[in-house]
């Protein structure tokens, strides 16, 4: 019994590279990668709320840690305000959990769908934005849980040891969590920094040119995203950033250097300065003396018409 055997045609993404995918295709295409992506989630959802947790414990523990969160026989109470609160917070956990552990499915699908339309230095670029994304989010959690203890502690010391305080569960997780979200976010910021030198727009020159500014920018935004009002978690984000923003701009040092930028002629001007001219002008000799115009000879005269002579029976 012979089979035969089919030559196995080209992907979706080798044909979304090559422009020959219609779009009735691209349509499809882009339903398959969500429902890959929605799957991906839906897996690690069911894992996160198994870890859901031990998660939350860690999240409680900069609370619990604390001297004034004991209670007399060294319990960290919480209390929930509703019947249903816990378990809806479990489920929000879970999906947190469920989208970090899914990340490298979903971000892998959204990529293949719009990396056909890229081209390679734009691929490349990419690839490398998105391998410090992830560490510097990963940083500015780990300062986010790191301030939130501090906070805590600053908070507590400030209502006094005759005030029993017993959190809410919901709020308090609320709390933690978007604390860590807006460090994790303001840690991407030397990535927007040097995307404006490596596509052209704003050269490391100008962008040290507007340090003032950018570290008024940084304590005005950590002053208004930190929740607790103890300079201490102000001044660690604020500091943090700028230490990013400078360091960006040593990046972007290097990249003008290797692409050769400040070296163009008109670079070390002023907008208002005159350029220099290098090159040599050649001199212009004299000319010749124009001398006096020839004599213009004068037309010759037009004979006057000679007049016809009328009879006068002509006038009939």
């Amino acid at each position: 019994m012979a089979f035969a055997l089919r030559k196995r045609g080209p992907s979706s993404f080798q044909r979304a590279s090559e422009g020959s995918m219609t779009l009735v295709e691209h349509v499809r295409e882009l339903r398959n990668r969500l429902f890959k992506a929605s799957l991906a989630i839906l897996v690690g959802f069911g894992i996160g709320l198994w870890l859901a947790g031990p998660v939350r414990g860690i999240l409680q523990r900069p609370y619990c840690e604390l001297p004034q969160a004991q209670t007399t026989d060294g319990a960290c109470d919480f209390v929930q305000l509703g019947p249903a609160d816990l378990f809806l917070l479990n489920l929000k956990i879970g999906l947190w959990v469920g989208l970090i552990l899914a990340a490298p499915v979903w971000l892998y699908q959204l990529w293949a769908f719009i990396a056909p339309g890229l081209h390679k230095h734009e691929r490349r670029y990419a690839y490398a934005f998105t391998a410090l994304a992830a560490p510097l989010f990963a940083a500015g959690a780990v300062l986010a849980y790191f301030v939130t203890s501090k906070g805590l502690e600053f908070l507590l010391q400030v209502s006094g040891p005759e005030i029993n305080t017993t959190l809410d569960i919901t709020r308090y997780i609320s709390f933690v969590t978007n604390l860590i979200l807006l460090f994790g976010v303001a840690f991407e910021f030397p990535l927007i920094v040097l995307m404006l030198n490596f596509v052209g727009v704003a050269s490391a020159k100008r962008l040290l040119g507007w340090w003032r500014v950018a570290v008024f920018v940084f304590f005005a935004f950590a002053a208004v995203v930190t929740p607790t009002p103890d300079p201490f978690g102000m001044t660690a984000l604020a500091l943090c950033l700028c230490a990013l923003y400078f360091a960006a701009v040593g990046v972007a040092f290097l990249n003008d250097k290797r692409r050769g930028r400040g070296k163009e002629t008109y670079a070390g001007l002023a907008d208002d300065e005159a350029s220099p001219l290098t090159e040599g002008s050649d001199p212009i000799e004299a000319s010749a003396p124009v001398g006096a115009p020839e004599s213009i000879a004068e037309p010759e005269p037009v004979a006057k018409p000679t007049p016809i002579e009328r009879r006068y029976d002509d006038m009939t």
